[in-house]
């Protein structure tokens, strides 16, 4: 059983609260393929994780524990993306003017080429050379052994030769999974095309929208190939004009100690769950 839980608002969706008491409840793995987060934002996270000399994000972490055995985030979340603001900076590389990409991990694990170091876990590094990066980052990650990058054509080569294959290898391992929880990004319908989902819960504040498997990825396909898009990545408000929902369940006000027990939230969501459940049989 595949569950995608997408989320209806940009930030604050309430997407990794509602993923991890979904692992709690049916003892799945929760899976990530991509993350990010803000040196200047969640610095509080970024330095949780740097000073272990890794970079991750909360919403991974959260995934982590929340998943049966012992799970590294950095397994479940294969690219995780370090931004910080640029303001009046102009446009970077990735073609924004209110931050820039600082560096991006990525887990390689068994897929790592020949020429790419990588750390005892797998782990390799591409940094943004155009921009500055944080002392504490130089001093707490291996970036000294890192690819640079200065111009997108050359890093969209990277993300093809080191992005690209490991995302696939997270894509096959949650493909071969029994039951698998996979949190999607932002506002972004799936975060990635091969994911294949039994049913995909679109969780906003108050509610979560509930949909068949195989319609919401039909209905990804069909924005993807739309006049609006010139873009890799459909988001949830495109999707959700192409297919309704099967079932909508109320999500109750959580307080920041039931958020962080996923016994909690998943006793807190149980009728939620429940209906996501029965369209995913």
């Amino acid at each position: 059983m595949k569950l995608l839980v997408t989320g209806g608002d940009r930030v604050d969706a309430g997407k990794t609260t509602f993923s991890v008491g979904l692992c709690a409840e049916i003892s799945a793995r929760g899976y990530k393929p991509r993350a990010g987060n803000d040196h200047w934002f969640d610095h509080d996270d970024y330095r949780r994780a740097t000073a272990d000399g890794r970079l991750y994000g909360k919403d991974a972490a959260r995934l982590a524990d929340a998943s049966p055995g012992t799970v590294r985030p950095e397994a479940i979340n294969p690219v995780h993306r370090l931004w910080r603001p640029t303001p009046g900076g102009g446009t970077g590389i990735l073609g924004r003017d209110d931050r820039a990409f600082v560096c991006d991990r990525v887990h390689l694990g068994d897929v790592a080429p020949d020429d790419v170091p990588t750390t005892e876990a797998g782990d390799t590094y591409v940094v943004n050379e155009t921009v500055d990066v944080p002392a504490s980052a130089t001093e707490a990650l291996p970036l000294a052994t890192a690819t640079t990058t200065a111009e997108l054509p050359a890093f969209n080569d990277l993300m093809t030769r080191l992005h690209a294959p490991a995302t696939e290898r997270l894509v096959d391992e949650i493909a071969a999974a029994d039951r698998a929880v996979v949190e999607s990004y932002a506002d972004i319908a799936r975060p990635h095309p091969a994911i294949e989902a039994d049913a995909v819960a679109v969780v906003e504040p108050r509610r979560c929208r509930i949909f068949d498997g195989e319609r919401y990825l039909k209905a990804c396909e069909v924005a993807s190939g739309s006049a609006r898009a010139g873009r890799l990545e459909e988001t949830v408000d495109n999707v959700l004009e192409l297919v309704e929902p099967v079932a909508t369940a109320e999500l109750p006000v959580l307080t920041g100690e039931e958020r962080a027990d996923p016994a909690a939230v998943a006793d807190a969501y149980a009728p939620a769950y429940e209906a996501l459940l029965s369209v995913a049989v």
